[in-house]
């Protein structure tokens, strides 16, 4: 296996089937944690990606054109978990993406991205596991690409990467989890209802990581976090933000109660 950290995220982040991806990709954190990577320099410069690996199915459309089916039936519970594990098999790309493209940060900082990269691997595990006792399997139903959009508008900086996507896509995850449980719990599904709380506890970790970093990156270039936070907000103006917020997940993931209100008031706002 290569030394070069970056290489092994770039084969990663290029693996097209699901199983090859989450399967490197836990080979990828193990080396990590076995000090594989004595040394984080790379002879080659990170390349654009303005598509990663993946499978030829989903079929990609417009997320307005995701239909949306009733989660008590079986069908319509399958076109949900659908959706939900093709988030998490972008996430794993999101993560693995953080990894590569961004060089010359703290080792902490790689650490972090392929643990959440590993978790996210696991996350779609599960959920795949669990389309399939409901008759289908990833890439049955239609999807869009939203989340690696967003990541392909971030990839010239990290600290945009850190703003937007764990703090506001990611966020938005904490913040649909009881709805989502909820409907499933009424739905009868319980092994859907144990994998999002699991998925639940992991994700508050990983917004809690892009915090992390995002205050770092602040502190770094001598800028005020929540007055950032808000510049960029405005300045990607097709994120949306949505009430309500699960506001004792977000407090988890480490966002500061002056964010929390700001938060609000751009949404009430509709921006």
């Amino acid at each position: 296996m290569s030394p070069d950290l970056f290489a092994r995220a770039y084969a990663c982040l290029l693996a097209r089937g699901p199983d090859a991806k989450c399967a490197a990709t836990a080979a990828l954190k193990a080396d990590w944690d076995a000090g594989h990577f004595p040394n984080l320099e790379s002879p080659a410069p990170a390349k654009p990606i303005a598509e990663p690996g993946r499978p030829s199915q989903p079929m990609l459309v417009s997320p307005f054109k995701v239909e949306r089916r009733a989660a008590h039936t079986r069908e319509g519970r399958a076109a949900l978990i659908h959706a939900l594990a093709h988030i998490e098999f972008n996430a794993i790309n999101l993560a693995l993406d953080a990894v590569y493209r961004f060089r010359d940060l703290p080792r902490d900082y790689y650490g972090d991205w392929l643990q959440v990269a590993a978790e996210e691997a696991y996350h779609f595990q599960l959920l795949r596991e669990h389309l399939r006792t409901l008759g289908h399997d990833y890439g049955d139903f239609p999807a869009h690409n939203g989340l690696w959009e967003m990541a392909v508008k971030t990839a010239h900086d990290a600290l945009h990467r850190m703003a937007l996507v764990p703090r506001v896509l990611e966020a938005r995850g904490l913040d649909v989890s009881p709805t989502l449980v909820k409907k499933l719990h009424s739905a009868g599904d319980t092994r859907a209802v144990e994998i999002l709380q699991i998925i639940l506890r992991d994700e508050i970790g990983h917004v809690r990581i892009g915090n992390r970093w995002y205050g770092w990156l602040c502190e770094q270039r001598g800028l005020e976090p929540v007055a950032t936070f808000r510049r960029l907000l405005e300045e990607y103006g097709t994120l949306r933000l949505r009430l309500p917020f699960y506001e004792q997940a977000r407090r988890e993931a480490g966002f500061s109660e002056r964010e929390l209100a700001l938060l609000g008031e751009l949404a009430a706002a509709g921006k």
